[in-house]
């Protein structure tokens, strides 16, 4: 590691136009937390001497402390070590002077992980795939809206060229693409700068919707640094252009959904593909790992879809899931087996909205199918379309079904820690109580002299 600190110290001497950092860890709801901190701070952070409360993972969507939350008032809200994750200085260049990024996880005074931070309990899982001699190889896909920053609510931008406004859907448009050609190449610029694996673009079924896949890399940590970081990323580079961009589940009831879709393969320590049989069908691993997801899948969900919004986007004939089911080629059910070449076979895992806390998801998906691969549980047969007719297991319809289910699954607790289960449970529930005591204008205009 020290060879990498003086590679990042180096770096820093050269940007004299860097005059501070951000020096933060992802806290359970995917949200960056820290402080920002003077350059010359830069190797106290990345010696790991930076300090910073626990409670900074555990805070609501708010920013509130969780009431109840053992590590504010058990403990006096004490402080862990944050220690720098690796990954080299991350470049940001969308804010109104230079700076950076240093991605800390957070540790215990003694240096052992606190296993409450989601980042640690993506690398726990991935340390039982090592053990076995096992690597997985993920990519994700990431829908988003830009909207425009100055309406209260969510409505399509101007196009850059046109000046017109967005109003209708342009699904794969090349032409809208094309319109938002300085945005998007603005994103690809500075996602290269951070090391971020950018693949194709396109824009997406809603109205000035888009989706970005990043590419298939071995290393599933870095896989959801790179979501995390490109989230942020496509936030700043949108306000720069003047506009907002939108990763919420479903910011239009009557529009397609943000999702969040995983594709990923496992390669043996001889990195050989073990879904690939040289089948169509693949392998006996894949359709266990299958058996694992799907095991996992209703007690997971709230990891999946995390917030009071998320549930708006489960619905049918929305391509997103709503029962628990696997096919192949077929994107109207949870696990898809997408076709191909038989040496590139893998698993795409369809339920997250893009409102999700990537770590957690990533540790969720893959923990599932370990558990379907070591215990070589059985998927069922395939579905075909949505499953008409069939008596299918269900998701979890709404939020407080979710967190229930979370609470109590048994392969949820085999999948996180106690410690990061309990502030999430509490977290989510806090939040729940909150939506429950605000009234919408829609229930006050329906209900108000009606009833």
């Amino acid at each position: 590691m020290s060879d990498a600190i003086t590679d990042v110290l180096n770096w820093l001497e050269g940007r004299k136009d860097i005059q501070s950092l951000r020096a933060a860890v992802c806290d359970l709801n995917g949200i960056m937390r820290g402080k920002r901190i003077p350059v010359e701070q830069a190797r106290k952070a990345l010696e790991g001497k930076l300090r910073m409360p626990y409670s900074a993972i555990g805070l609501d969507i708010w920013g509130e402390d969780i009431e109840g939350n053992a590590q504010v008032f058990s403990t006096g809200d004490a402080d862990g070590l944050c220690h720098w994750t690796g990954r080299g200085i991350l470049p940001v260049n969308w804010t109104a002077h230079p700076t950076a990024l240093l991605p800390l996880w957070l540790a215990d005074d003694s240096g052992a992980p606190y296993l409450g931070d989601p980042r640690r309990a993506l690398a726990r899982i991935l340390d039982r795939y090592a053990a076995l001699g096992l690597t997985p190889v993920t990519a994700t896909e990431l829908e988003f809206y830009l909207v425009d920053p100055t309406s209260q609510r969510p409505v399509g931008p101007v196009s850059p060229v046109t000046g017109r406004r967005l109003d209708s859907d342009a699904a794969l448009s090349i032409d809208e693409v094309d319109d938002f050609e300085a945005f998007i190449h603005d994103i690809y610029e500075a996602c290269r700068m951070q090391g971020i694996p950018v693949d194709t673009a396109i824009a997406e079924n809603g109205v000035g919707q888009f989706e970005i896949n990043l590419n298939h890399v071995p290393d599933a940590l870095r896989a959801a640094d790179d979501a995390v970081l490109f989230k942020r990323t496509v936030k700043g580079i949108a306000r720069k252009h003047g506009f907002a961009a939108c990763f919420m589940a479903k910011p239009y009831g009557e529009r397609a959904g943000n999702g969040f879709h995983v594709h990923f393969s496992v390669l043996d320590k001889d990195g050989r593909n073990i879904f690939d049989d040289g089948s169509d069908q693949g392998s006996d691993s894949m359709r266990h790992a299958v058996g694992g997801l799907l095991a996992a899948m209703a007690q997971s969900t709230l990891v999946f879809a995390p917030h009071f919004n998320s549930y708006r986007r489960l619905r049918p004939r929305s391509y997103a899931p709503t029962a628990v089911a696997w096919g192949y080629e077929n994107r109207m059910v949870a696990i898809r087996i997408p076709g191909g070449p038989s040496a590139a076979r893998r698993i795409e895992h369809r339920v997250s909205g893009a409102d999700a806390n990537p770590y957690l998801v990533l540790a969720a998906i893959l923990g599932a199918a370990l558990i379907g691969i070591e215990r070589q549980l059985s998927p069922g047969e395939p579905t075909g379309g949505e499953g008409q007719g069939l008596t299918l297991a269900k998701l979890p319809p709404d939020w407080a079904s979710a967190i229930a289910a979370f609470e109590a699954g048994p392969r949820v607790a085999e999948i996180f820690p106690d410690v990061l289960r309990d502030a999430f449970v509490a977290c989510k529930r806090q939040e729940l109580n909150t939506f429950a005591l605000n009234v919408s204008d829609f229930e006050i205009e329906t209900y108000l002299e009606s009833v």
